[in-house]
């Protein structure tokens, strides 16, 4: 994706810059402006200051850039994927690229009409049916009624909720609103489509429809597609190039593979161990270390897929400890996620002061491979308080077998071992 002047180039950024401030970031209600001014009275950060990437200052009014000196070029039809943590600055560049919000320096041009999905219900208005804001969208794109109703049965059909179109979208559940929100995106003729997370609500069957659609209206209906996804199966099924941003800056631009290879590896030293000085040190939490370690050995050692695993968990509660628990998430390298986790499901809780948690894998159960974890802390089983995904990537490699024995990595996620013995006849 080099830049150039070719004619089929259809989305160009060139030495894009974003400064926020923060406590302002994205004032719209008179009620978020209520929350941030009692925040702050109470001496407590403000509520919709976010922790972003280790290093970035959080102090209330202080100037940050979310992006910095980000150029990129797509074609048309082409299916550009754009990943990265939490933080790196995705929301920002589609908000940019949506027309949503404008750089502070730089220029983006885009030829042609553009539609986004970047959050659930997006554009749609609560008091309207879904068949009225099929319409209402249409119109906002600029589509005349004629225009919207010839497209109309289709999209009903493809959101497969029939039967609750005419009901009022305040009663959506979350994934009823992704489903309609991606149906009127992907049918109502747009130049480019810009998606957000799109495949993070639903089930799988439906996830499935949105990739078949992704492909189609990019490799026969030439469209453009701007796909953002933690799902880097979906991300690597589906675009032809990516590009990786990571605080603000784009670390890695060009084909797919390479550009989900240095995401998943990130910057760490060791793979095994993160120790976080004040990147995630707040009024309420301070986490400290995480690592991995063959049990009773160094996490400088390797893991061995017959080896006992501990993770360990250094983790300073400043308040409310009783009603939060830690979470994890296990995924495989293309991030498609294994099972969840959590010290809720044990006699070790979590309590003000410090705290060193340490959980174990027995021997034998993840299989050969890499792995990421993702880091939760949850609040009264209901509210998430803290989040960063792939916290810690590690590798579980071949251990010794005996000889005549399989060879190679055996089938399956991981590989349990269960408790036999003999029935009594």
């Amino acid at each position: 994706m080099t830049m150039g002047s070719d004619r089929d180039v259809v989305v160009r950024v060139e030495d894009v810059h974003k400064r926020y401030r923060l406590g302002t970031i994205g004032r719209t209600a008179l009620a978020d402006e209520i929350k941030g001014l009692f925040a702050r009275s109470m001496g407590r950060p403000d509520p919709r200051t976010q922790i972003t990437a280790p290093g970035e200052s959080q102090k209330q009014g202080e100037y940050f850039w979310s992006l910095r000196g980000v150029n990129f070029e797509v074609r048309r039809g082409d299916i550009l994927g754009i990943i990265g943590r939490n933080g790196a600055g995705k929301s920002t560049l589609l908000k940019l690229l949506s027309r949503i919000s404008h750089p502070t320096k730089g220029t983006i041009s885009m030829r042609g009409k553009v539609t986004s999905l970047l959050e659930v219900g997006t554009g749609f208005h609560p008091e309207l049916s879904g068949r009225e804001n099929i319409f209402l969208n249409g119109t906002i794109m600029g589509m005349r009624k004629a225009d919207v109703a010839r497209h109309l049965d289709e999209i009903i059909a493809f959101s497969g909720i029939e039967h609750h179109i005419d009901t009022p979208i305040k009663r959506y559940s979350s994934g009823m609103k992704v489903r309609l929100g991606f149906a009127v995106a992907a049918h109502l003729d747009p130049d480019i489509l810009i998606l957000d997370e799109v495949l993070a609500v639903g089930d799988a069957e439906f996830q499935k429809k949105c990739l078949g659609k992704m492909k189609e209206v990019s490799s026969k209906e030439g469209r453009t597609v701007l796909f953002v996804s933690h799902n880097m199966a979906a991300v690597k099924s589906l675009c032809q190039s990516a590009i990786l941003l990571e605080k603000g800056e784009v670390r890695y631009n060009g084909d797919t593979a390479g550009a989900v290879n240095s995401y998943l590896k990130g910057d760490a030293d060791v793979d095994n161990y993160r120790h976080f000085g004040d990147a995630y040190n707040t009024d309420d939490f301070k986490l400290i270390e995480v690592r991995l370690n063959p049990k009773g050995r160094s996490y400088e050692e390797p893991l061995d897929e017959y080896d006992e695993v501990e993770i360990h968990v250094r983790l300073e509660m400043k308040q409310a400890a009783d009603r939060r628990k830690m979470t994890f998430v296990l995924s495989n390298e293309e991030g498609i996620e294994y099972f969840t986790f959590s010290n809720g499901q044990s006699d070790a809780q979590l309590r003000n002061g410090l705290n060193h948690l340490v959980c174990t894998f027995p021997k034998g159960f993840l299989n050969v491979g890499g792995y990421h974890l993702s880091f939760f802390l949850i609040e009264d089983n209901a509210r998430t308080v803290f989040r960063e995904d792939d916290i810690l990537a590690f590798h579980i490699q071949e251990g010794k077998r005996a000889v005549g024995s399989w060879l190679g990595r055996e089938p399956g996620f991981i590989k349990p071992r269960f408790q036999w013995s003999h029935a009594q006849e």
